[in-house]
């Protein structure tokens, strides 16, 4: 083993050797950072970090973690850490397991926890992350220092000279930094906590059945597949509500689960705190869930089992619904349906909401169990829809055409403020009944998931567009808020404000 390899660990060793250090009297430093290029100015403040103690241990942002912009980190965390390792200040180095020093603090319990001169003023901070640090230095009785020197940004340094984004992105980019300083976009962002938002629609579980394909069954041409492990998540209105939830202050969510097979802890148990739910019961139902088998190499999907009940819904409990909706729309500044055409949203649910809404946002999804019986046409008003391609194509029975006739011809029909249709890798277009057309390119080639991406642009972008924000800002952060879902399995987490803000800090240095 190399001198180099010697010096990574994982944060549980680093843990049991800081221990031992301070029962030696010796003051240990923990730097942490993504360090995705390092340069001079992370040479100096590890340098500098290193003064103040004996030993100096550096942790880095694993990969699943870093969101400081389309394709990034640019390089690994085994790359990363063997960098940091290679450099004569740093005595120790590992990979962290979570997205914030927080735990790992609390682990290795240094003497000083070292920070550049840039987090000095928390308030400034984009990721939010050295407040709820700084806590935990003072819970253990460390010490927190700021060192000061030359600074650099390696998303700036990455962004200009090694990021290629392809030269339609990096023209783009380079327009849009020019138009809108940073400080608003990040203010816009902020202005949606004063958001009352209710969401109504479909509950899906998503549940991931993890394979290892076994080859073709020896008595019927099927693929026979090795169970490894599965996993649950809150998909459907679940996940819009949540997405909604990491921006606007007060949530509600009207929506139903079976009376069999209801899960109804679970999903208590995956809302964010700040969303109010208000479930329905189907009778003799299950809640629905989208069975998934997954091939473990590749995550592609193999199969998918729809567990459901979908037929009308009995009269008394639908006109229930109804009821519940108009007595909920007067506490909210805004509604946003998330229609997977799986029978919650009823035509007498529809005529109230086009009825009754202060500010109407659909999405009517074209899935498997649904397709071609729930397009945006079922709703006679609104104020923005978001679609994908294929749904906007289902709505005016044309697969030939251009994008923007298609969105003028919708658009216009309902009344919308802003009609956005996303295009996979192409990115998304937005119109706006002042002639305004908006193409934005897409921000990421990496995808692990495109399962929920589409909710998560759909939230993001309809509560840009009710705050009435420039219409090339509706598709932006809509655009953002899906790159970053796309790297996301399942709904395994959701996109919030924390997170907008870092990726679009890094976009735009």
């Amino acid at each position: 083993m190399s001198a180099v390899e010697r010096k990574i660990k994982t944060i549980a060793e680093l843990g049991e050797i800081a221990a031992s250090l301070r029962k030696q009297g010796k003051r240990v430093v923990l730097c942490h950072g993504v360090f995705d290029l390092l340069h001079i100015g992370h040479i100096r403040y590890l340098t500098q970090a290193k003064e103040h103690g004996d030993v100096l241990m550096v942790s880095l942002t694993p990969d699943r973690f870093v969101d400081k912009g389309p394709d990034r980190p640019a390089f690994t965390e085994s790359l990363r850490a063997e960098a940091l390792a290679s450099l004569g200040e740093t005595d120790y180095v590992a990979v962290n397991e979570w997205p914030t020093a927080e735990q790992t603090l609390r682990i290795i319990r240094p003497a000083v926890y070292a920070k550049g001169d840039e987090f000095k003023d928390v308030a400034s901070d984009p990721a939010g992350k050295i407040g709820p640090e700084a806590e935990v230095v003072r819970e253990i009785g460390a010490e927190l220092v700021f060192t000061s020197d030359i600074v650099f940004s390696s998303s700036n340094l990455i962004n200009k000279y090694i990021a290629k984004y392809g030269e339609e992105m990096d023209e783009y980019l380079r327009m849009f930094r020019k138009r809108y300083p940073l400080a608003e976009l990040l203010g816009k962002l902020e202005a949606m906590r004063d958001l009352k938002v209710l969401v109504v629609g479909d509950t899906i579980l998503d549940e991931y059945q993890i394979t290892a394909a076994l080859g073709k069954s020896s008595k019927d041409p099927i693929l026979a597949l090795k169970y490894l492990s599965h996993d649950l998540y809150a998909g459907g209105a679940l996940a819009v509500a949540n997405h909604v939830a990491g921006f606007a202050g007060e949530v509600g969510l009207l929506t139903m689960l079976g009376e069999t097979q209801r899960h109804e802890g679970f999903i208590r148990d995956r809302l964010r705190p700040n969303v109010t739910p208000h479930f329905f019961t189907r009778p003799q139902a299950p809640t629905t869930l989208k069975r998934r088998f997954i091939d473990e190499g590749s995550l592609n999907k193999v199969l998918e089992i729809y567990v459901m009940k979908d037929d009308p819904l009995p009269a008394e409990l639908d006109a229930a619904l109804c009821d519940r909706l108009r007595q909920l729309l007067a506490g909210y500044d805004m509604v946003i349906v998330a229609d997977f055409g799986h029978g919650m949203v009823s035509s007498a649910m529809v005529e109230a909401l086009a009825a009754q809404a202060p500010f109407l946002a659909v999405n009517t999804q074209a899935n498997a169990g649904n397709r071609g019986f729930n397009t945006i046409g079922r709703y006679p008003r609104a104020d923005f829809f978001a679609l994908a391609e294929h749904e906007l194509r289902l709505e005016t029975r044309d697969q030939v055409s251009e994008v923007r006739p298609l969105l003028v011809e919708v658009g216009g029909r309902l009344g919308v403020r802003a009609a956005l249709v996303t295009q996979g890798a192409r990115g998304c277009s937005l119109w706006t009944p002042q002639r305004e057309f908006v193409r934005v390119p897409s921000f990421s080639s990496t995808v692990v998931d495109r399962v929920g991406a589409g909710d998560a642009l759909f939230s993001v972008a309809a509560m840009a567009c009710f705050m009435d924000v420039h219409e090339e800002l509706v598709a932006f952060f809509g655009n953002v808020a899906g790159s970053l879902a796309v790297r996301i399995l399942g709904n395994d987490k959701f996109v919030d404000r924390r997170s907008m803000k870092k990726y679009i800090t890094a976009t735009m240095k």
